[in-house]
């Protein structure tokens, strides 16, 4: 039997490769004879560029850039193993983890440490870019980035502003005469999982900004503001990017790589897939091992694991899951996709002793299904 070992990440325990080792494991001892492939994956949010780089055989790049408040942090993106692509996720710079509670503050939050690791890849000579997007700490409309890569924002009196989200209202003229970049000369793929436009009640603000520190005078204060600065990258860009599903994503990031990168919003699992070339690995599988944090209702929504099984599906290729907490109904495991789904539990024990057992209990439980198919 030839089976293919697909997990992501189990949050806070795992990461994805020691996951697939934990399964591995449990099933060679069940299946000595089975041909095992380990492919770690990731759905486009946090551990995304760790296992594009590793698929690609590429090298972790460290740079000292500025923080979500403009202090020094050292953050991390991924380059190809050929130099071409570089993977990058916007909260090693930009990240709300990066902020004590109360230091957290859509109004003085900027993205312009993302900014300054896009500028240092495309420096290294990388023409395409996967930027992941989730885990922000800002709600500038990528206006840090941006300047970062060499934009100038002024207000009416021809004064510079500060690339920070209570400066979106401000801005009267953008200028792209001293970018450091060409736009033209990279492709950037964003990875972005959810639809909220950049405005509006469903907007960034209004949905994302209050968990960033804003009280409901600075979410409306930043709504404005983002109302504002689009029709103005509708002026300059001569395209209306505000309505785009996903504009909103990561406090407006979407809209603004859209519009100061060219850049292309696509799923996160579904640009993983096609870059780790995910359907290759299905020829000659018999059966796919995957699994996650918790599998329930919203694994049907942008999760790994409901990408892996439309695509298995396609292939003739069954799916089992194992995962630490298991929440979905025979209803929900049959529209998932999944053969079948399994915790890794086998008593009460709290979340503590829970993630601190998650490596033997993948082991234990992917030894226990082996036995089954052997």
């Amino acid at each position: 039997m030839k089976i293919l070992i697909a997990a992501d990440s189990f949050k806070d325990a795992l990461p994805a490769l020691e996951v697939c080792r934990a399964i591995a494991r449990g099933l060679r001892r069940a299946l000595p004879q089975a041909e095992l492939l380990l492919f770690p994956m990731a759905d486009g949010g946090e551990g995304t560029a760790e296992i594009l780089t590793y698929h690609s055989r590429g090298e972790r790049i460290e740079k000292e850039v500025n923080d979500p408040l403009f202090r020094p942090v050292t953050a991390g993106y991924g380059l190809s193993g050929d130099g071409k692509a570089a993977f990058i996720e916007m909260a090693a710079a930009s990240g709300l983890p990066l902020l004590k509670q109360d230091e957290r503050s859509a109004l003085k939050t900027t993205t312009f440490g993302t900014g300054e690791l896009i500028l240092d890849a495309i420096g290294r000579g990388a023409g395409k870019i996967l930027l992941g997007i989730g885990g922000s700490a800002t709600n500038d409309a990528g206006m840090g980035m941006a300047a970062a890569l060499g934009y100038r924002f002024f207000d009416k009196a021809g004064e510079r502003l500060a690339a920070i989200g209570e400066n979106l209202a401000k801005v009267a003229s953008i200028d792209s005469s001293h970018l450091q970049f060409s736009p033209e000369e990279i492709e950037v793929e964003v990875l972005c999982d959810v639809d909220n436009p950049l405005f509006g009640e469903k907007g960034a603000a209004h949905i994302y900004a209050p968990q960033k520190g804003a009280d409901a005078g600075a979410v409306e204060r930043l709504d404005e503001g983002l109302r504002h600065f689009a029709q103005l990258l509708e002026d300059k860009f001569g395209r209306d990017f505000a309505h785009i599903p996903g504009s909103g994503a990561a406090g407006g990031l979407g809209a603004g790589a859209m519009a100061f990168l060219g850049g292309r919003l696509r799923p996160g699992i579904e640009a993983v897939m096609d870059y780790t070339g995910f359907e290759k690995q299905l020829e000659g599988v018999q059966l796919v091992f995957t699994g996650e944090g918790k599998v329930d209702a919203q694994t049907l929504h942008g999760k790994l694991i409901y990408g892996i099984t439309r695509r298995a599906k396609a292939a003739g290729v069954p799916v089992v899951a194992l995962c630490g907490a298991l929440l979905a109904s025979p209803e929900d495991i049959e529209a998932i996709g999944l053969k079948a789904a399994f915790a890794i539990q086998n008593r009460p024990v709290s979340l503590e002793i829970a993630l601190k057992e998650t490596e033997e209990g993948l082991e234990r439980t992917a030894f226990m299904v082996g036995r089954m198919l052997g």
